[in-house]
Parts: structure tokens; C-alpha cells; sequence
């Protein structure tokens, strides 16, 4: 069961109430000559508004749609109850244009959240729909300042506005979306004013569509303390870089190490060949102190239950399609699916290595002229059907082992609702810290374990978050009951 935080008497009254309206807005998303960019806003800005509570504080989030379609919110990665978990068709109606929907739950978790449509998420999210959501602990770390920093991917035009060639055949079968103006905050940024000996706690939230960061501090070393908002044992990340793919979030410690008047640029490295400058750290003149705060860094777990992997039932989870996909498929012996058109096994022709590359090439001219382009198992969920069949029944209150391979050629951040997981496996070998996640990136042929209680009861979506991939069939469905 999840753990009910709050208490009968005082505390049972700590609700927090808010407003958001989605709507067509304006936006100064790129800097001079560029003017404002129509956009889709939550209370006119994008991001939407930061919602910040305390940890077991109850909150009410009443949405109203002024979109012209419908809409709904997610509450990434927080653990609410199945009826408050924003999936249209699945958990909800969706929210009908001019009419309102009424969220509520408890803040179970602390931590660096947000939320985000899951109506025709791969426009509506890409048009400027998310915003951070901030569960605070009790008693907050030690620093001198708490910064968010929502981490926007934009396809813009010459003009400045944003392109319209949403869920293209091209984005969905190949790395989705990835734009051409990065934001902060919803602006392209130029510095971020630093001190030096400042001790900041930076969380990171990626709200791309498809976009992986992989950020370079510039010789300042940032402390990992948390990771999709579950805290983790501080380390300094793997290779020095902060790698996010898209909807996952990492809390920071950074000293600001840096000489006063000095500039440091934080660059993305992810993509080989098109690294960019993210943002300056513009020291100030004056020091806030000489050296580095000797506060500590440590998080308090949050009430998560610990899966028992000696009990735990085992599911296989294999992840296929796009482009490429079947030679990646081929070659670790895995099939496309009964399922998918074209399906590598089935598509067999006599005539050796020609005929295996004409088979080939023929089920991707197949798969590219259907809608469906990946699969779960063989299954390629049809958002537009409405009907959605678990592909897992999980025992509650059990523990359970989901073991996914990526039999793609490209990245795929696999997102559950409604539950933490950790990550126990990568290819065989045992996590260092087996952090606590809700979306877990699973690089091409990787397999990844990941292990939890499911005490969370309902229909919950298992999809991944490169957006233009899960309109493409990369999503299903897991029954906890």
C-alpha cells in the first residue's frame, strides 16, 4: 500500500490549492531581433507555473482546457493514485475544450517532479505544455539556493515561430523530435549569475520531446544527490557528465568554484559532432566565500517499499521497430513480432545475405508505410483505439523484476506510472548504487533490469518518453492488481 503521510488533526488540513489553464499563448522563447512565439501555455507561460509543497502536504490542481482539443496533466513521476494519474482513455476522460478536471493527492514523495499532457503528448508537449512540480523535504539540505532549470528542446523556423510538422513519419521511426533551440526556463539562455564559493542545488528536469542531454560543468564538478526525484547516495556522475534523456530529472550540488569575474560555459556533448554551448556561469565580482560550504549533502529516503529479489516474479520486456530495427533485431536474435508488419522472422526469403538485406529492406518499406513503427513484444499500441489490453498483470504488493532489452538502433527512456523502480542490472552486471527511477534510458541493444513492489493498484502505462515513439507504438499497458 502506499504510505498515507499525513496525520489525523493539524497536518490533515495542509492542502494546497492551484489553478492551471492550458491555452494558446505567446512566448519570448528566442532572444533579439526574434519577436514573441505562439505557443501553448499553462497560465500564459511556458514553462507552466512552479507548484511547490511540502512532503505530505495534500494537493488540489484544478485544470481548465482552453485548447481547442482535449487535453490532460500527468503527474511525472509522482505516486498517485490510478484515478488522479492524468491518461486519457485509461485513468480519465479526457478534459473536453472549455471544460475542467480536478486533480488530488497526497505529496507521498520529496522531490524534483512535473507535469505534462498526456493527450496527444508528442504536439501538446512540444508546443510548451509542462511545468516543474516540487515536493520539499521536511527539512531541506543545507544551501544557499534552490534553482530549477526546465530544459526545453524547440524546432523552430527562420521566423521564430514553431514548426508545425508534429508526429512526422520521419521523428517517429527514427530519434523523434530533437529541435534546434535549446531553453532555460523557456528562454534561450545567455548567463546565469554565479558567486563564487555559492553552493547551489540545481534540479534539472528534461522536458524534450526527444532530446538526450549529456552536460559538461567546465571544470566544475557537480554532485548527483537525486535522480528522478528519489534521492541517491552523492556521487560525481559517471564520465564528469550529467546524462538526462528526455523526462527524467537529476538534483545537484554544485560549488561554484570559479574565479570572481570569471565565465565558465556548460556545454551539451551528447550528440557527437553537434556539441553547443548551454549557458555561461557568470562569476560576480565579489565572493560569497572563499571556499566551498562543508554542509551535508545526503537526502532522506524517501517511504519507498524495497522489492525482495529472492521472491520477485521475472517479466521479459523486449523493446523493436524503427529504423534499422530489424538488422538490430536480426542480430541479437530477437523478432520483430508477430505482430509488426514485416516482421523480421516471418519476412525470411532464400538467397543468403541479399536476400536477408531485401527482406530487410522490404519490412521497412512496410513498416514505414504503417502507422505502427515500434513494439512491445511483438505489440504496437494504437494510441487512437482506446482500448489498451495489459501486456502485464502484476500481483500486488508483490515484488516483480521487469527485464527489458532494446533490440533498436536508438535510445529509448522507458517511463512507468504510478511507481519508483530500481535499476538492479546493464547488460548483466549489477548497478553501483541501484538508484531509485521512474524512467530508466536504454541505450540501443542494452538490457536493463529494474525491480519494485506494485503497490500502487490500477491500469498503469509503461511507454517510452521519446514522445514520437510512444505515438508509434512503444507503450502498453501493466496491471497491478
Amino acid at each position: 500500500m502506499l504510505p498515507l503521510l499525513r496525520q489525523p488533526g493539524a497536518n490533515a488540513a495542509a492542502m494546497r490549492e492551484v489553478r492551471l489553464r492550458a491555452a494558446p499563448g505567446r512566448t519570448q522563447l528566442a532572444p533579439e531581433p526574434f519577436g514573441e512565439t505562439s505557443a501553448w501555455c499553462y497560465n500564459g507561460t511556458v514553462p507552466g507555473p512552479e507548484i511547490r509543497v511540502r512532503q505530505g502536504e495534500r494537493l488540489r490542481v484544478a485544470v481548465e482546457n482552453g485548447l481547442a482539443e482535449e487535453t490532460t496533466v500527468h503527474w511525472h513521476g509522482v505516486r498517485v493514485p490510478n484515478a488522479m494519474d492524468g491518461v486519457p482513455h485509461l485513468t480519465q476522460a479526457p478534459i473536453a475544450v472549455g471544460e475542467r478536471f480536478v486533480y488530488e493527492f497526497d505529496a507521498v514523495d520529496a522531490g524534483t517532479f512535473w507535469y505534462h499532457p498526456h493527450q496527444r503528448g508528442f504536439e501538446q508537449v512540444g508546443r510548451g505544455l509542462y511545468g516543474p512540480l516540487i515536493i520539499e523535504e521536511p527539512e531541506p539540505i543545507r544551501v544557499d539556493r534552490d534553482v530549477t532549470w526546465v530544459l526545453g528542446d524547440w524546432r523552430l523556423m527562420k521566423s521564430g515561430e514553431i514548426s508545425d510538422d508534429f508526429g512526422n513519419r520521419h521523428d517517429i521511426h527514427h530519434n523523434g523530435r530533437v529541435g534546434n533551440t535549446v531553453t532555460i526556463n523557456g528562454r534561450v539562455p545567455d548567463s546565469f549569475a554565479v558567486r563564487k564559493g555559492e553552493r547551489i542545488r540545481l534540479r534539472l528536469i528534461n522536458t524534450a520531446n526527444a532530446r538526450i542531454f549529456s552536460l559538461d560543468f567546465a571544470g566544475h564538478e557537480p554532485i548527483v544527490i537525486a535522480l528522478d526525484g528519489q534521492p541517491v547516495s552523492p556521487h560525481a556522475p559517471d564520465g564528469g557528465q550529467v546524462v538526462l534523456g528526455p523526462a527524467m530529472r537529476a538534483d545537484l550540488i554544485v560549488d561554484m568554484t570559479g574565479e570572481p569575474g570569471s565565465r565558465a560555459s556548460i556545454v551539451d556533448r551528447f550528440y557527437q559532432g553537434l556539441e553547443y554551448r548551454l549557458v555561461d556561469l557568470a562569476y560576480a565580482d565579489a565572493p560569497l566565500r572563499e571556499r566551498a560550504p562543508d554542509w551535508p549533502m545526503e537526502l532522506p529516503a524517501n517511504p519507498l517499499p524495497e522489492p525482495d529479489l529472492n521472491t520477485a516474479s521475472r517479466n521479459e520486456v523486449v523493446l523493436t521497430g524503427g529504423m534499422m530495427g530489424e538488422m538490430v533485431a536480426q542480430d541479437m536474435g530477437e523478432s520483430v513480432g508477430p505482430g509488426a508488419p514485416g516482421g523480421m522472422m516471418g519476412d525470411m526469403k532464400p538467397g543468403g545475405m541479399m536476400g536477408d538485406m531485401n527482406s530487410m529492406m522490404g519490412g521497412m518499406m512496410r513498416m514505414m508505410n504503417s502507422g505502427a513503427a515500434w513494439f512491445i513484444n511483438g505489440v504496437a499500441a494504437d494510441e487512437g483505439s482506446h482500448v489498451m489490453k495489459p501486456m502485464l498483470t502484476l500481483a500486488r504488493d508483490k515484488s516483480h523484476v521487469i527485464a527489458m532489452t532494446n533490440a533498436t538502433a536508438w535510445h529509448h527512456p522507458m517511463h512507468l506510472h504510478g511507481h519508483s523502480f530500481r535499476v538492479i542490472s546493464r547488460n548483466g552486471q549489477p548497478t553501483r548504487r541501484r538508484e531509485w527511477q521512474d524512467t530508466v534510458l536504454v541505450s540501443p541493444r542494452e538490457k536493463v533490469e529494474i525491480a519494485f513492489v506494485a503497490d500502487n493498484p490500477g491500469d498503469w502505462m509503461f511507454h517510452c518518453h521519446v514522445l514520437e515513439h510512444q505515438a508509434g507504438g512503444m507503450m502498453g499497458v501493466i496491471r497491478v492488481a
